[in-house]
């Protein structure tokens, strides 16, 4: 049976996190360093300079790479603490794709190539991406079609192929690359491979303007031509990409959730101090029923939100993959942040278009939620098909 108690290190912590987001990172949020395509690397060096020294530097990650060694049960009340402000999980470097690789490397990447990438990475020396979604007829909900192929030559492999959307690559220390392994016309599967980056054969063909603005480098449109790589790059086994996709992916997914709640509660303190001092036909807004309602089934969404992720975390800390309830997870919460932030901005009325608030950028980052990580339709359909499986509809 699930404890959803917090003990009091752990809301001890929390509370530390929301102070430090509050003091010292909210403040940040009109620098002209956070720009169209996410804060530049001079601002995320800058924030992860105030975490450091405030011992809150990547709480997700074991204690023997430099982080706090949290379970995703902690997780989930630290990463929603952080999430309070856009640029606390960029300044706590527990944003993705950073987080997610970081899982992943944990768990999967040799000794060798944690002191060369996790490290590092953990410390916040650089940052990194994942580079699987392509564009047409290539991979994206489908990872099946993945197209960028790794031909074997020797003791190397040659990649070539053109990826998109690819979270974080302009800047980046290293690059986690999807591809297709080839020997001669042996197709080995789809693996995963390290480059260090920049690299002669890695190019970035465009950052791609996007409704969201909250990551570090932005998306870009990468091209990777003839890029040369040995086989020690290999991350994990040839032809187990898509199984340590699965990997990052499940705990990945719930952590975006617990970032964007804390966000969603943001806009929705924003959106309830201004209905409690905002007159309109003789009284407050919050007590027209119309505008009260929507906060109210606010704080339902919350709610429920919240109880499905320490659900998931605590699936996650028993050792479960738990890839069903995650998926299931995504569709519940990034579906309730979205009507939260929707009704953030119908209460702010016309001052809810403009930057005047963070409401409006909540908005988006909220609705962008609901594509990435897998969007909604894709997980409902997984959701499906294992009832058909349990019903012996499927092989």
């Amino acid at each position: 049976m699930v404890d959803f108690a917090i003990d009091a290190a752990d809301a001890e912590l929390r509370d530390r996190v929301r102070a430090f987001v509050i003091e010292k990172i909210i403040p940040y949020e009109s620098d002209p360093r956070l720009t169209e395509h996410g804060p530049t690397d001079a601002l995320r060096v800058e924030l992860n300079g105030l975490a450091r020294a405030a011992g809150l530097l990547a709480p997700h990650v074991a204690r023997h790479y430099g982080g706090l060694g949290l379970s995703h049960r902690q997780r989930a009340i630290v990463f929603e603490a952080a999430g309070y402000s856009a640029l606390g999980p960029i300044a706590l470097h527990c944003a993705a794709p950073d987080e997610g690789n970081m899982h992943m490397l944990e768990v999967v990447a040799n000794e060798e190539q944690k002191e060369r990438y996790l490290r590092p990475l953990a410390t916040a020396q650089v940052r990194s991406c994942f580079a699987m979604t392509e564009p047409h007829p290539g991979a994206g909900s489908d990872p099946g079609q993945l197209a960028t192929r790794a031909d074997r030559d020797g003791d190397h492999f040659v990649i070539n192929g053109e990826k998109w959307l690819i979270t974080g690559a302009d800047g980046a220390g290293f690059m986690i690359i999807m591809a297709r392994a080839f020997d001669g016309e042996q197709d080995l599967g789809a693996t995963m491979f390290f480059s260090p980056l920049p690299a002669a054969g890695i190019r970035i063909k465009r950052t791609m303007h996007s409704l969201d603005s909250s990551f570090t480098g932005g998306h870009a449109h990468v091209m990777l031509e003839n890029l040369r790589v040995p086989a020690d790059a290999v991350l994990g086994e040839i032809g187990q990409g898509l199984r340590y996709a699965q990997l990052r992916l499940a705990p990945a997914r719930l952590t975006h959730c617990m970032r964007w709640l804390g966000a969603a509660n943001r806009a929705h303190d924003i959106a309830t101090a201004h209905a409690c001092k905002r007159m309109a036909f003789g009284k407050p807004l919050i007590e027209h029923e119309g505008v009260g309602f929507q906060l109210a089934d606010n704080e339902l969404d919350m709610y429920v939100s919240r109880l499905t992720i320490q659900e998931v975390a605590w699936r996650l800390d028993q050792g479960q993959h738990a890839r069903h309830e995650s998926s299931m997870a995504k569709v519940i919460v990034s579906e309730a942040l979205y009507r939260i932030g929707d009704r953030c901005v119908q209460v702010l009325g016309g001052i809810g278009l403009t930057d005047e608030t963070q409401v409006e950028r909540i908005f988006r980052e909220l609705r962008a939620f609901r594509i990435y990580d897998g969007p909604s339709e894709v997980h409902r359909w997984a959701i499906a098909n294992r009832l058909a499986r349990q019903q012996g509809r499927k092989p």
